[in-house]
């Protein structure tokens, strides 16, 4: 399947002050270098520790951050020079908590239609029923849309900022820890929902979590982060069974298994993910990695074929 989003080489670097006074300046490379493709009506898991970039690299993708280097490419055209309403109409975005998202101040009702209110799409009549579809897809009722964000439960907070997003009809929405914030109940339902609205509408999903579970349910394929690398990418199925780098074991290692009798082996890391300010040379996961040799500290590796749709950047291979 061709491309329908592609990030070549996509690199965010946060300029900050350190050193005595913050005389020195400095940056914190948030992002270094991702290069993915996400076909139309597929789901692509995005995983990894806290502070890794995944978030940042969700908010280039929105164009809620500006690139300091690399392309990024939205069905065959590069996005940089698009406007808010272009970016807007064609890729939406759900945030990890609904509440903190949502205006406490105004109706349900009104922030569902704000999106159409801004790009003036139809008659008030027209919009208004949209609204009421909309809360129909997300398994809400039309009286609904009279009442505040505070009255509603977080799943269904977060049904309403699902319902905000499909407003413009857009193609591809990122979802950034959509479910990390609910119940677990809650999040199989909405879980559920998501995909039932990816069938229905056609849509394309950059699914963010921490949560591998979660990524394992609803992702075709799945990244696995590192320091703002991409380490591992291949088929879920594939990388869940037999993860090939030793980042990605280590993290399936930490993983509670259904069945509390049958403990798996964890794979200790040591220490903690170095400051993206002054990352390590060669890989980046070398001062921790339990199967480091010389050439992990020197060389820095590129994604490599390794199997079927499998790429790892490791020495191992």
């Amino acid at each position: 399947m061709s491309a329908f989003l592609e990030l070549i080489n996509i690199t965010k670097h946060f300029k900050v002050k350190s050193g005595l006074m913050g005389l020195k300046s400095d940056k914190v490379r948030a992002v270094d270098g991702v290069s993915l493709t996400v076909s139309k009506g597929e789901t692509l898991g995005l995983v990894g520790e806290s502070g890794c970039g995944k978030s940042t690299l969700a908010k280039c993708i929105m164009g809620l951050e500006k690139v300091t280097k690399g392309e990024i490419l939205f069905d065959g055209q590069s996005v940089t020079k698009w406007d808010e309403k272009e970016l807007r109409r064609s890729m939406q975005m759900v945030f990890q908590d609904p509440y903190s998202s949502l205006n406490p101040r105004q109706k349900i009702g009104s922030i569902i239609r704000e999106g159409l209110d801004i790009h003036k799409i139809g008659t008030r009549a027209e919009r208004k029923a949209r609204v009421e579809e909309l809360l129909g897809l997300v398994g809400l009722r039309p009286e609904h849309g009279n009442r505040y964000p505070h009255e509603f439960s977080g799943g269904q907070r977060q049904r309403v900022a699902v319902a905000r997003t499909l407003a413009l009809n857009p193609q591809l929405i990122v979802c950034d820890e959509p479910v990390s914030a609910l119940d677990v109940s809650v999040q199989a339902q909405v879980l559920g929902m998501l995909r039932e609205l990816q069938h229905k509408l056609g849509l394309t999903y950059v699914f963010i979590s921490h949560d591998l579970s979660v990524v394992s349910h609803i992702s075709d394929r799945v990244a696995v982060m590192y320091l703002g690398r991409i380490m591992e990418l291949g088929p879920s199925q594939t990388l869940f069974k037999d993860p090939k780098h030793p980042y990605t074991e280590a993290l399936l290692s930490a993983v509670l298994p259904p069945d509390p009798t049958c403990q798996p082996e964890q794979i200790p890391l040591n220490g903690d993910m170095p400051s993206p300010m002054n990352p390590p040379t060669g890989c980046p996961f070398h001062p921790r990695c339990p199967k480091a040799f010389d050439k992990c500290v020197v060389g820095r590796p590129d994604l490599k074929e390794v199997g079927t749709d499998t790429q790892v950047a490791c020495w191992l291979y």
